[in-house]
């Protein structure tokens, strides 16, 4: 019986490949090229931006990349189909607003079309979140809604003037 010389490559779906173009990006700071696997109309969500659309969503993830201090990324579970994909992913920076570190542990979904990131929506616990960067304040009080609303509106507040300036 012959046997391959060839390698054995462990083939990704596209979309998944995708996922992970997006993921390698973030951990270059590379927003340009997390934007370019957008689509123009996407729609992203996590507990901090409830709904941001289109070019709101690339903008979103080039403040946070010029604004990153002390900042890794690491990712896995990355899973796609012609539909829907998934990931899990872990950041770990400093909150310059209080000088705290934050580790965000993160299940992603995804939705695509055309090969490009139609939605996607990010899970993580605010209240958590909220302990790590806001310490005392976020551990007594980062589970109600007066803090997920003032944190909110703080990030929105933030992208709306970086919006402006870029």
């Amino acid at each position: 019986m012959a046997t391959s010389t060839l390698p054995i490559q462990d083939l990704m779906h596209p979309n998944a490949e995708l996922i992970q173009t997006f993921y390698s990006a973030f951990q270059r700071l590379d927003a340009e090229a997390m934007a370019a696997c957008y689509a123009p109309d996407v729609v992203f969500s996590d507990p901090v931006f409830l709904a941001l659309r289109g070019a709101e969503a690339g903008d979103m993830w080039r403040m946070l990349a010029r604004r990153a201090k002390d900042f890794s990324v690491r990712f896995d579970g990355i899973r796609a189909d012609d539909q829907r994909g998934e990931a899990h992913w872990v950041a770990t920076y400093l909150f310059t607003q209080t000088g705290r570190m934050v580790v965000n542990d993160i299940h992603a979904s995804f939705e695509f079309r055309n090969g490009k990131i139609v939605r996607h929506t990010d899970r993580f616990s605010l209240w958590r979140w909220a302990r790590q960067a806001l310490g005392t304040k976020g551990l007594l009080l980062g589970w109600t809604p007066l803090v997920h609303n003032a944190v909110r509106k703080q990030a929105a507040n933030g992208l709306a003037l970086f919006r402006q300036k870029h």
